[in-house]
């Protein structure tokens, strides 16, 4: 190991360079894996805090599907659930769609004109996502947390009226902070919501003639089934009339999420309930952690790949750096040879020197990809706005360490075998004679 040293020492430049190259190879290895390794475990966190133990959508839809086909009857699921299969605590029909939505300083500008003339450029109504439900179904579900004001108001569905949809509407509204914020409201305003878009300024009219007015009853925090996107919050009738019209016919939802009093036994429970409503698909929760780690499986394939090309490069020029130190070294290692070392001393010496660059390169490497994974979290975080309390895109465990740890040793390894060949073969009588 003293020779190896020495070998080092003897050209600190070289050193510093070869391994100022592995660290970066090193620390672009290390953020690759702390963010696949980050965001499989937040979604692993959230989903499994969610209180979700299964998840239902219409028949024959993957979890991968972009949009789900109605689930029809769906105030009965949750009541008709909870009946075939004792085990479930809660069936929560949830309907997700897209809605358009106004503050009342559009709808006062839009009414100072009727061409639209009035409204200041770039105003407009914002596009945002929406979650119908029936509160008082989401027992044991992780749902946002009301920051201001409160939340909707009456438990059940007052609309729905055992399907007449002739009860009172509430026309009350949760909006998450992101959607507060960018309507500049607060509790107690009034917002606009409609299914469709207006054409432009001159339409704006006749899109709030048509469109429902609500109560702002609340502002919740960021929410975990839909992270970092605007979302308003209404009434699963509510937001079906909204989207299509309210009867029985069209009583209908996106999703069911079943929360259960064990959920140890979900495998069974998807199999009684899959047989009793043929028209619904099941999911456990493995299936939907499953369906994530394909995705984060995939972004780990591209990060490897890129990884790889970045381990390559540092490995190339490692192995330059070592067969020109073994170039320069020859006659010094042909003495060595001459004195009674053998051909495995020798290549030995030049195998530690690759090692010693390699820990060098990770001792660089480790702050500036701990460095790099800190400043890339901290960018995404304010980049994405409203992503749930304790998300983390980036996670630095000892998983992580020890994979870059075995990457950059292999560096050293596979950069160690040219020079060592190199070393091996150099004609020790020749070298002296020419000493």
């Amino acid at each position: 190991m003293h020779y190896s040293t020495d070998a080092l020492r003897r050209r600190p430049g070289r050193t510093a360079l070869t391994a100022l190259g592995i660290g970066l190879a090193t620390a672009l290895v290390l953020v690759l894996l702390s963010v696949s390794a980050g965001i499989q475990t937040s979604a692993y966190r959230l989903a499994t805090s969610s209180g979700v133990d299964l998840l239902g959508t219409s028949a024959n839809t993957s979890l991968s599907s972009t949009s789900f086909p109605p689930l029809i009857g769906a105030h009965g699921l949750a009541r008709a659930v909870p009946e075939a299969d004792p085990n479930v605590a809660t069936a929560s029909p949830w309907l997700v769609s897209s809605l358009v939505f106004a503050n009342a300083s559009l709808f006062a500008a839009s009414n100072l004109s009727a061409n639209g003339s009035s409204v200041p450029a770039g105003w407009q109504p914002a596009s945002a996502s929406s979650i119908g439900w029936i509160p008082s179904d989401n027992g044991g579900l992780e749902v946002p947390a009301i920051v201001a004001g409160s939340n909707l108001p009456a438990t059940g569905d007052p609309h729905y009226a055992n399907g007449s949809y002739q009860g009172p509407s509430s026309g009350a509204v949760v909006l998450n902070t992101a959607l507060a914020r960018l309507l500049h409201v607060t509790p107690n305003a009034t917002i606009w919501a409609s299914a469709q878009s207006p054409s432009g300024p001159a339409a704006l009219g006749s899109w709030f003639a048509h469109a429902s007015s609500f109560r702002v009853v609340g502002v919740s925090g960021p929410f975990w089934f839909l992270p970092s996107v605007s979302l308003g919050m209404f009434y699963l009738s509510e937001l079906q009339q909204l989207v299509g019209g309210a009867s029985a016919s069209t009583d209908y939802a996106s999703l069911v999420l079943i929360h259960l009093t064990d959920p140890t036994l979900a495998g069974q429970d998807q199999t009684l309930l899959s047989a009793k409503f043929p028209a619904i698909t099941f999911f456990t929760l493995g299936n939907v952690l499953g369906a994530i780690q394909r995705v984060v499986d995939l972004y780990r394939t591209f990060g490897t790949i890129i990884g790889l090309i970045g381990i390559l490069v540092a490995t190339l020029f490692t192995a330059t750096v070592l067969l020109m130190s073994v170039e320069d070294r020859s006659r010094e290692l042909a003495l060595l040879r001459a004195v009674g070392f053998s051909r495995a001393q020798v290549g030995w010496f030049v195998v530690q020197e690759g090692l010693l660059l390699a820990a060098l390169g990770l001792a660089a490497g480790l702050p500036l990809g701990l460095l790099g994974a800190t400043l890339l979290n901290d960018s995404l975080e304010r980049l994405v706005s409203g992503l749930p309390t304790g998300f983390s895109f980036v996670a630095f465990n000892g998983s992580v360490l020890a994979e870059g740890l075995a990457e950059v040793m292999l560096i050293g390894l596979v950069a160690s075998l040219i020079p060592l060949v190199r070393a091996l073969r150099i004609p020790v009588a020749e070298e002296l004679r020419a000493a």
